[in-house]
This record gives C-alpha cells, structure tokens and sequence, in this order.
C-alpha cells in the first residue's frame, strides 16, 4: 500500500525554487505615487523571480478550485497590503500575458489590495504539469472542496491518459485516497452541490453512495437537510432502501402486489353478494375474511344469504 508522503509532491519541489537560507522575504515597498501599494521581489530572494504588471496575468481556467472564501481572500489582502507577497506565483508565458500555474488565491488578494505589480516566477510546462501543480498546491493547502478535487483527478486521468496508480503518485496520495475520492462523482450533481455547500457531509455523501438512482440519493439527502439525519440514520436507511431494490425484494413485492388486486377483487365481488362491505387481510397464504354489519337485521339477512345453499 502507497505511503502519504510529505511536501508538495512528486517533482514539485524541483519545480519551484526554494528561498536561499537566510534570504528575506518578499517585501512592499509602500504606496505609489497614485497612493496604490506595489510589491517588490528582489532577486537574491527567489531565483527567477521578476514583477510584472498584475493586469498582465490571469487566472489558468483549468484551476480546479473554484470556489474562493471571500473572508480569507480579504484576510491575506491585509496581510499583504502590511508585507507584500511573500513568495512569488508561478507562472507560464502566454501569448501576451502571464497564466498562474500556482497562486491565484495570492493573485486575487494581490488585486484586492490594490497593487500594480506582483512577483512572479515564469515557467515552460506541459498542460499535464500545470493541471497537476495546481491540483497539488490546493490540496496541500486543503482549498479543494471534496468535488472540485475528485473532478480534479478525473481530469488528469481522462485528459491526460494517467491512471489512478500515476494520479496517486503525482500528488502523493495512496491510490485508495484517489479511488474514494472519485466515487463521489458517482453522486447524483443535485447531491454534488448540496456536498460543495455543507448541507450534507462526506459521511453522508459516502453513505448514499450505496444508492444506485440518482433520484433516490437527492430524496434521501433532502431528508438529511430537512430532519437533521444523522450518518446513521442514513446509514440504516440506505440499508433498508437497498435491501428493498435486491431482485428477490422487488419479486417479491410484484408477487404481493399481484396478490393485493386479487384480494380486492374478491372484496368488490363480496360486497356485491352480501351487500355490505367485506375486508380481507392475507398474508404467507393465510389471513381472515371480515364482514360488517351495521344491525340485527342485516346480520340476519347476510347470514340467510351465506346459508341459503347448505342443506
């Protein structure tokens, strides 16, 4: 079995250069003459590192995270207004601008803050790379939502032609992590969302799993959102909705169901000889007929009619 390594992943650590020991960090050199903040990125901080106007680079629009907390991006906004960016984005040329490869959450605070320049470090990859380096910095930083990081493997494998054991290796994670993930995408997209907004949780999401419609997964997480179901009680649930939908359950179920409109045929038939309503319970082929009757007199009369033929 795979074991969790540590760091950025397979390879990453090499693509990113490490600050030199005892280097100072990236800092602002305050406001400008129009009274916006800029960064300054000195080159003995991170080789290769250069600024470049943040109106010249752009979101990659393969990110697989995309959904930002608005309250951490204002966080980080602050912090860098105070102390600029304190390690430049990787980035790729583009025809005339720069796309991130690793650093948007800095990026849009970057803009939030109001700089004209940020510190990038420009790089060649392959489209495989960059899909790969961006899916493992948001993990290792845990910004992916459970779906957009299942989605995230799915693109690699069906983009790219990896396989899981490839996807587990690249992001250093065991391929049972990758498999688990991705079965989320076996959710019904109703249930997907409801996952991405935190009406239903992983336990829950994983335990509807067991259900095979689509349908059935959304009814039972409604449920989950409507009565406040625990794990468990959807756990039980889902057993008994599976046990239900077996081959023999729903053979089972047509057979009493074909019994049921036998019985009520035979109840109407009843009524129309004996003129009174007639229920009749059955169950493993045994069972009880009920006549009622509403006086002496008509119990008489529904007695002359079941005997008129016994000699």
């Amino acid at each position: 079995m795979a074991v969790k390594k540590k760091g950025l992943g397979k390879g990453l650590d090499a693509m990113i250069p490490k600050k030199p020991s005892g280097a100072g960090e990236v800092k602002s050199k305050g406001k400008s003459d129009t009274g916006a903040k800029e960064s300054q990125a000195p080159q003995d901080v991170y080789d290769g590192a250069i600024n470049v106007p943040l109106e010249k680079v752009e979101p990659n629009r393969s990110q697989p995270r995309k959904n930002f907390d608005e309250d951490a991006i204002a966080e980080l906004s602050d912090s860098i207004s105070q102390y600029g960016i304190l390690q430049p984005l990787l980035v790729q040329q583009r025809d005339d601008y720069y796309e991130i490869i690793a650093g948007e959450r800095r990026w849009r605070a970057a803009r939030q803050a109001g700089l004209k320049e940020i510190p990038v470090i420009v790089r060649d990859y392959s489209e495989q790379e960059i899909v790969a380096i961006s899916l493992i910095e948001n993990i290792q930083r845990k910004d992916l939502n459970a779906i957009e990081e299942a989605r995230a493997y799915k693109k690699l494998m069906e983009e790219h032609g990896l396989r899981q054991e490839d996807v587990a290796e690249r992001v250093s994670k065991s391929r049972a992590a990758i498999t688990n993930s991705m079965r989320l995408l076996k959710l019904d997209d109703r249930v997907q969302q409801m996952l991405i907004d935190g009406t239903v949780s992983m336990g829950h999401a994983r335990a509807l799993l067991a259900l095979e419609d689509g349908d059935e997964q959304y009814a039972m997480a409604c449920k989950v959102e409507e009565k406040g179901l625990s794990v468990r009680d959807v756990e039980k649930l889902v057993k008994k909705a599976v046990k239900e939908n077996t081959p023999e359950a729903k053979k089972e179920a047509q057979k009493k169901q074909e019994l049921d409109f036998i019985y009520r045929d035979m109840e109407e038939k009843l009524k129309g000889i004996l003129g009174t309503k007639v229920s009749i319970a059955n169950g493993d082929g045994k069972g009880k007929i009920v006549i009622d009757y509403y006086s002496q007199a008509e119990f008489d009369r529904i007695v002359e009619v079941l005997t008129s033929n016994i000699r």
